[in-house]
């Protein structure tokens, strides 16, 4: 995933400089990645394995001044000795709210610590999303959770054969010769307004197929390196471990 985070205007260099300073003096530093009209918006830790042998922090789909500011507190928790234990409920994090935190899946890590990788390098490192509950205090794997909230907080500690925010079941558009000669996808459209086509670049409109969205990640895993594509992106490949390009997609190529 592209870090756009609130230290946008510095460049990779200056941020982990940046990064080493405040880890120095305040025992973190915290990254806030902004949402998107597709992507959610995330914040995370780092510094907390380093200072304090505790894994680092992320949370998804909060305002980001309150995103940060839960990670600060959660950060002070954690310097005054507290250790976060995945799976326990939590009542010192929110105002008359419940959290968890869950473990974060390492084939998950890639997508969403970047800075955190530049900064630790070779060194692996560990990560606990904290979890929050809707406005009925219900955490998103409990029955009648609010729908709205659900894929604005993908849960890390699963779905990494899965990174797309939408549901498993999702209509979307291949082609023929993926579905029946096995052809592997090469051109990926997100288009304006969120439909998925998953093509082999030699289809002709009437070889065009539609397949729930889990059915291609299921063939084809590295499909996921593209789950963060935006509304009006594409990506192509050469060949199926292929690196991708990414691009906008033109005005004329959706006429």
């Amino acid at each position: 995933m592209t870090e756009k985070s609130e230290h946008n205007c510095i460049n990779t260099d200056d941020l982990l400089e940046k990064t080493k300073i405040n880890i120095d003096k305040f025992g973190l530093q915290v990254i806030t990645v902004a949402a998107t009209n597709y992507l959610p918006s995330f914040t995370y830790s780092i510094g907390l394995t380093q200072r304090y042998h505790h894994p680092e922090i992320i949370c998804f789909g909060l305002p980001t001044d309150l995103a940060h500011e839960i990670t600060n507190v959660v950060a002070d928790l954690i310097k005054d000795g507290e250790v976060f234990t995945p799976g326990e409920i939590y009542c010192n994090i929110f105002y008359e709210s419940k959290a968890m935190f869950i473990t974060v899946d390492k084939r998950n890590i890639d997508d969403y610590f970047g800075t955190g990788i530049n900064y630790y390098q070779d060194k692996q490192f560990d990560a606990l999303q904290l979890i929050w509950t809707d406005s009925n205090d219900r955490f998103p794997w409990e029955e009648n959770f609010e729908e709205k909230y659900v894929y604005i907080q993908p849960l890390l500690d699963r779905n990494a054969e899965f990174k797309f925010y939408e549901p498993k079941n999702l209509t979307t558009f291949t082609t023929r010769q993926w579905l029946e000669e096995k052809e592997p996808i090469l051109h990926v459209v997100h288009d304006h307004d969120g439909d998925w086509q998953f093509l082999t670049g030699d289809q002709m409109p009437e070889d065009i197929k539609i397949v729930a969205l889990e059915e291609l990640t299921k063939k084809d895993i590295t499909l996921n390196e593209i789950f963060d594509l935006e509304y009006g992106e594409k990506a192509e490949r050469d060949t199926i471990g292929g690196k991708w390009t990414r691009n906008r997609i033109e005005d004329d190529e959706e006429e």
